[in-house]
């Protein structure tokens, strides 16, 4: 039932939308007497429905955008002044908090996958792995358990390490939590490892629970989430700079603009191939929402020469960019949020949580037979994230583009050096052993006969707690693991090199639309790696059509639009490894290449007033697609209204090697028949799940199949 609170929310939307219908429809932009001030803008109203989760976004936006033009002054032929004020308050937080706002989350029950009885590895003469048996009740094909309760926790006899393992449940308490890709219900526990490495993501605000929050990253209050333009980045000050032209003797001029504006390189829409000037928010709706709305002005000083018709050129131009602003990333999202691009805001605020305060994952450690996975209690650093690295004020952030037209086609050649928007995970940091406790059993303990590194009787009794092949890792000691999921997260420098162009052939009557880039310096996830990371260069490319086309049938008077476009994603260096004994691939989860298509039919009618469209994305390698249908209606000449749907279609989420497999800690991780008892080696790839990096398999459309919405907007533009 609502409370007052809510129905005052409710109440105070439902005025604005009224007022937005009810006012007299001559408004217009103002124009100051001597015509060279300019102020117009919008206010909408925007609501999400989404089947299972109620309201996804309620929000109330105003924008307001001026232009001031000033008398020619010195060199400059052109002087102008330009901005964007723009305020949000989007009341999802507010009416459906106990789902994305400060009662959101609840208490969680892990579970472990397969049946049977847990099986540690002991080592037997010569270094030869085998098994003893140690009785651990099970109850039943799945293991369920509290939060902090595991089958792998504190004070588990049959565990190395004795008190190793376990967190404090006090401090990380068992509510406001969920199962990160619990959305998708791709949980599999019968002894596939369908639902991988599970982890447990706080949902509520940063103010409301700091678990998991990454400072000046994904730290959102309560405040923040409601109202985003009001935060630390000054966001309500969209766009302010200043343009002037400066004419040169030859008959060019060079235009200046500096200021937080928005830059676009691209050609096309959705795809970024050579669209990475500025970031991208895609916590409003990932990635559906127009570019225009969701790009991040950043502080940008541009320079242009413009040169007009040059030789065989109709027209050219060139730029240069020089990002002055303070390093600004994507927004993914954050844990808890309505949007969180790949679920990754989830998984972010899941790992942090695990660094700072330990937790439980489900299916992580070996010894359900035939073939299953505990759940393991994990104390603090151990595994998740650590910190964040941001780069800062650097000043190095720049680029140029030669932009001209040659026989009618449009074309330009782009360079930039910038960091990466989106964030690389670099495992190798420095971290505890959970194995080693008050107490190693003696099975665990090797042989009595030295091997090089390994223990012997001259370094003191093994059951005092160290680590057998390496007596200075001690319990609580903190030195740089390899193959163990503790990151650091980074954003490493690229370098991009591209080119588009725009055509028309008159006897296809189509207009063409074409961009490729070539990058280096990405990241990307590799569990054949020490440091689960590889850089690899990547070539992008993207084709656009776009053809106006009569359905007499439907519409006897005006043509439909028709748009598609193909983009592939290619990683030149892509490694992917028959491991030599389980025979699984290893390497790179995310593909060699991928492919993604769009369709867009747009019919016209009643003097183009109303506009009904569907819109198709797929990615073909996922096996995902979206349907976007739509009706756009121009009320008025500034009332405006948009009813619209979003609908996954698909098979699922995809599963990647997860690393499970992995001696992290030899002996105690080993897996036999995959790893070798006292050697630190990689996954051999046999266990395979859903979380936590078949994300990258499964794409932004696969990863969003439990996000069907019904949506409206409706925007008084003055």
């Amino acid at each position: 039932m609502m409370n007052i609170r809510r129905f005052s929310l409710t109440l105070l939307a439902s005025a604005i939308t009224c007022a937005l219908v009810i006012t007299p429809l001559t408004v217009s932009a103002w124009n100051s007497k001597d015509g060279t001030l300019t102020i117009h803008g919008f206010l909408d109203n925007t609501y999400h429905h989404r089947d299972d989760y109620g309201i996804t976004k309620e929000r109330v936006r105003g924008q307001v955008e001026w232009s001031k033009i000033f008398k020619p002054t010195g060199l400059f032929s052109e002087i102008s002044f330009h901005g964007t004020l723009r305020a949000t308050y989007d009341g999802v937080y507010d009416l459906n908090d106990d789902t994305f706002g400060k009662r959101s989350g609840g208490p969680v029950t892990t579970t472990s996958s397969g049946s049977g009885v847990y099986l540690p590895v002991a080592i037997g003469p010569d270094d030869v792995p085998h098994v003893v048996n140690v009785t651990y009740a099970l109850g039943g094909t799945t293991v369920d358990a509290p939060w902090g309760a595991s089958p792998v926790s504190a004070g588990v006899p049959a565990l190395p390490g004795g008190g190793g393992f376990g967190f404090d449940t006090t401090v990380n308490p068992n509510e406001g939590l969920k199962r990160v890709g619990s959305e998708l219900a791709s949980t599999n526990n019968d002894g596939s490892f369908g639902g991988g490495l599970e982890l447990f993501t706080p949902t509520r605000p940063c103010n409301v629970d700091s678990r998991g929050c990454i400072p000046g990253y994904m730290d959102a209050t309560l405040d923040d989430l409601r109202f985003p333009e009001f935060t630390d980045d000054h966001g309500w000050l969209r766009e302010i700079y200043i343009d002037a032209t400066m004419p040169v003797n030859n008959g060019d001029e060079i235009n200046f603009r500096i200021g937080r504006q928005q830059v676009v390189w691209g050609r096309t829409d959705l795809f970024r191939v050579l669209d990475q000037v500025n970031p991208i928010d895609f916590s409003i709706q990932s990635i559906y929402e127009e570019f225009e709305d969701s790009r991040i002005p950043v502080g940008i000083f541009s320079a242009e020469y413009r040169a007009g018709a040059v030789g065989a050129f109709d027209d050219l131009n060139f730029q240069v960019i020089w990002n002055f602003e303070k390093f600004r990333p994507n927004v993914l999202g954050q844990g808890g949020q309505p949007y969180n691009i790949l679920l990754a805001g989830d998984l972010f605020r899941a790992l942090k949580n695990c660094w700072d305060n330990g937790c439980t994952i489900n299916n992580f450690a070996g010894g359900l037979a035939p073939d299953g996975n505990l759940a393991t209690d994990f104390p603090r650093h151990v595994v998740g994230i650590r910190d964040v690295h941001l780069p800062g004020w650097d000043f190095d952030q720049g680029g140029v583009r030669l932009e001209g037209g040659f026989r009618s086609v449009g074309f330009s050649v782009n360079a930039m050096t910038f960091y990466s928007q989106l964030p690389s995970l670099r495992s190798g940091i420095p971290g505890v052993n959970p194995f080693l406790g008050d107490l190693i059993p003696p099975q665990f303990c090797p042989p009595t006969t030295p091997s090089p590194g390994l223990w012997s009787p001259a370094f003191g009794a093994c059951p005092l707690g160290f680590n057998p092949i390496d007596p200075t890792d001690t319990p609580g000691h903190l030195r740089v693991r390899q193959y163990v999921p503790a990151f650091d997260i980074h954003f490493p420098r690229v370098t991009l090199v591209g080119a588009s162009a725009d055509f028309y052939i008159d006897p296809l009557k189509s207009a063409f639309r074409v961009e490729v880039a070539h990058t280096s310096g990405e990241e990307f996830p590799d569990t054949s790696k020490e440091r689960l990371f590889s850089e690899s260069d990547v070539v992008r490319w993207v084709i656009g059509w776009d053809r106006p086309t009569y359905f007499k049938w439907l519409n006897p008077r005006r043509t439909f639009l028709l748009s598609g476009q193909i983009f592939g994603q290619h990683l030149l260096d892509h490694e992917s490894i028959s491991h030599p004994i389980s025979g699984r691939q290893v390497g790179y989860q995310i593909r060699e290449s991928d492919f993604l298509g769009t369709f867009l039919i747009q019919g016209f009618y009643r003097q183009d007033r109303i506009l009904p469209r569907l819109i198709i994305g797929h990615d073909f390698r996922a096996n995902a697609t979206v349907l976007g249908p739509g009706i756009d209606y121009l009320i008025s000449d500034h009332l405006r209204l948009i009813v619209g749907a979003n609908i996954k279609l698909g098979t699922g989420p995809r599963m990647a090697d997860d690393g499970r497999t992995g001696n992290s800690y030899p002996p105690f991780t080993n897996a036999p028949g995959c790893t070798t008892p006292y050697v630190i080696e990689s996954s051999c790839g046999s266990h395979r799940g859903y979380e936590p990096l078949g994300r990258f398999y499964s794409g932004p459309i696969g990863m969003a199949q439990h996000e069907d919405e019904f949506q409206i907007l409706i925007r008084y533009r003055f």
